[in-house]
């Protein structure tokens, strides 16, 4: 079967940690420039209209995707839910919690790549179903990239409660789901 797809790549940098397994040298904030690829479909593939010729323009497509990573992922630090420097953040430095992407367990790059996916969803979503997304690929570094097809679902944490409790089912800027935090 044929597939007519619109693909786009932003940049972004980042830190985190990780402590749940990983190597000591991960236990440690660090950070990444990290690169994100979208690849999106017509949800109902349709003839190209004769004229305009495009499923939807590019920039419509695009835009509101590159503004959240611009605005909300772009110089975030990643955090682990369970991590004691969260509790820090609240306590000592509440004004840049808005700038934590909290994560159910360890930020990984696979598990980055579900919630990033799974946000993509809800804004096409609630941008109409037009574009459906068929892939991610995250970019941690050049030798480290994980690439996810498909629904995030089987990939994404157990959660209880309905999907728009999570941040990342929200078609909002939202990075977390701390009070207060957008």
């Amino acid at each position: 079967m044929s597939a007519l797809e619109l693909s786009f790549t932003r940049r972004f940098s980042m830190g985190h940690r990780l402590i749940a397994g990983s190597s000591e040298r991960c236990a440690v904030p660090h950070g990444h420039n990290e690169f994100v690829t979208v690849t999106l479909q017509a949800c109902t593939p349709a003839r190209l209209d004769g004229k305009c010729n495009m499923v939807v323009p590019f920039a419509e497509a695009k835009t509101r995707w590159h503004d959240f990573i611009d605005t909300r992922l772009d110089h975030a630090f990643q955090i682990s839910s369970s991590d004691p420097l969260l509790a820090w953040f609240i306590e000592n430095e509440p004004a840049r919690t808005d700038r934590l992407v909290v994560t159910p367990g360890d930020p990984t790059t696979e598990l980055m790549a579900a919630l990033l996916y799974a946000k993509l969803q809800a804004f096409l979503h609630e941008d109409g179903d037009i574009l459906c997304c068929t892939s991610l690929t995250l970019e941690e570094t050049p030798t480290n990239t994980v690439r996810l097809t498909g629904s995030p679902d089987a990939y994404l944490p157990s959660t209880s409660g309905p999907p728009e409790k999570y941040w990342w089912h929200r078609a909002d800027l939202s990075l977390s789901d701390l009070a207060g935090t957008s």
